[in-house]
């Protein structure tokens, strides 16, 4: 501890509050005793959001509100800041926290968790930024479910064949599990919502998967990634391997392959890449941008700092030399109990652990009664008990007692009510009613305008969703 800080206990500073973050702070304060430490959790959200859940959030199969784990009352013997750590000086052990409201400031540490996460990968094709919506947040999740049944109002609303075929093409970029869930749980709900239409069809929509690989869901293994290709053909998906998008400007998509459409939805999944924001907090990075860390987390050359998560390039030894943790839940749930502990080692004098984690395998939701799952690298599960399998691992996995309960009462309830597949697209322009109502004179306002609407690809600062008319 430095002498600047002695007066005080050593503060413990924990740079965001998503999966690694939260549940290594969870650990520290368990192991903690009395005053033998301050917890600070810095993050841009007062909530956690569990990611595994968002496709389903995008199918309305599990409430927005119900994914997120609210860090204040989850970190009750904690410090808990909205803002952003935008710089550290490691001469003088200070972060520059810059608040949700007002001045910056410097925040003095003794010890440094970097758990920033990740944001969505993109590239410069043309139209993206424009028209299309990632999802990394549950407001880009939120967004996309209003926004694809507002394409199903406005397709049964008109008698524009062209306006038709634009609002019902939805296009999906990236096969990983973000992709294949996503357009999957979607083309699940809109099986279901297009029901209560009279003038479209499932027939009228058109989804389409783009992956550049040579096959989707490569972390299942090739045959269950052929199985889970053959079924979203069967149920109507165009997939296309080997591809990529080469634009989407002017929301008319072009792949390389030659295929050419209008589109109103364009869903971008196609990886993740580290937090930009780390490029000011002078720590070593890998060739991806990622924290170069140890196998006991500590940041390589730093003994009072250390990463895990999706912003971690953490070695893998339960592989071998060479390899590194992939980018997931499962990692960062595990990483983060190793770091607590270590960290509460080195406070005490004690030596750290390495981590080691076999990978227990991995599942993947493709709708309703759908899935896939391998376990242990040998069983392998595909249909309906993979499906179950999948809601029950995520759904003991989501952070606290009450979100658990939420989500599997949600759960409960869809096996004997319909899912609700009604639009709110003007919560992407809340205040639109009360501007026409303060208007001097009334305005018409076109439904493109309602509810049309072109997202900006990507997580701001905020982590709100830009949408553009």
């Amino acid at each position: 501890m430095s002498p600047a800080h002695a007066a005080q206990p050593p503060r413990i500073l924990i740079v965001g509050g998503g999966y690694a973050g939260l549940y290594t702070a969870l650990r520290v304060l368990k192991k903690l005793r009395g005053n033998e430490a301050t917890v600070t959790v810095v993050d841009p959200r007062s909530y956690m959001t569990y990611l595994p859940f968002l496709p389903e959030a995008a199918g309305g199969n599990v409430a927005d509100r119900n994914l997120v784990a609210p860090l204040r009352p989850t970190l009750e013997k904690a410090d808990v800041v909205t803002g952003h750590v935008v710089a550290v000086d490691h001469t003088r052990k200070t972060a520059t926290v810059v608040p949700a409201a007002g001045d910056e400031y410097e925040l003095a540490f003794d010890y440094l968790v970097v758990a920033t996460g990740s944001v969505s990968r993109t590239f410069p094709i043309p139209g993206l930024a424009e028209h299309a919506i990632g999802l990394k947040t549950v407001e880009e999740a939120v967004s996309l479910r209003n926004h694809v049944l507002w394409q199903l109002d406005k397709a049964d609303s008109t008698t524009d064949p062209e306006a038709r075929r634009k609002a019902l093409t939805f296009v999906f970029v990236g096969g990983g599990f973000a992709g294949v869930e996503a357009v999957g749980e979607v083309e699940d709900m809109a099986r279901d919502a297009v029901k209560n239409y009279r003038n479209i069809s499932r027939a009228d929509m058109r989804f389409i998967l783009v992956e550049a690989a040579n096959r989707i869901l490569p972390e299942m293994g090739p045959d269950l990634g052929v199985w889970t290709k053959e079924k979203l053909e069967q149920r109507g998906v165009e997939v296309y391997l080997n591809t990529s998008m080469e634009s989407c400007a002017d929301q008319q998509v072009i792949l390389k392959n030659g295929v050419e459409t209008p589109a109103s939805t364009i869903v971008w999944t196609a990886g993740v890449k580290p937090s930009p924001l780390l490029t000011g907090f002078g720590l070593p990075l890998g060739p991806r941008g990622h924290i170069d860390t140890a196998a006991t987390l500590q940041v390589q050359g730093f003994d009072y700092v250390w990463s895990a998560g999706d912003n971690a390039q953490v070695p893998d030894l339960a592989v071998g030399d060479g390899a590194w943790c992939p980018p997931n839940a499962q990692h960062a749930y595990r990483q983060a109990k190793v770091l607590g502990d270590n960290i509460v080692a080195h406070l005490r004098g004690r030596r750290q652990k390495e981590y080691k984690h076999a990978n227990l395998g991995a599942v993947a939701s493709i709708g309703v009664h759908k899935g896939v799952a391998i376990m242990f690298g040998k069983i392998k599960l595909k249909g309906l008990p993979a499906w179950w399998f999948h809601r029950l691992y995520h759904g003991a996995m989501m952070p606290t007692v009450n979100r658990k309960i939420r989500v599997f009462l949600d759960w409960t309830l869809a096996m004997f009510l319909r899912r609700e597949t009604v639009a709110l697209p003007e919560m992407a322009h809340p205040r639109d009613a009360f501007v026409d109502a303060a208007l001097p004179q009334p305005r018409l306002r076109r439904a493109d305008r309602a509810g049309g609407l072109s997202f900006a690809a990507g997580n701001d600062h905020t982590g709100g969703v830009t949408a553009t008319p």
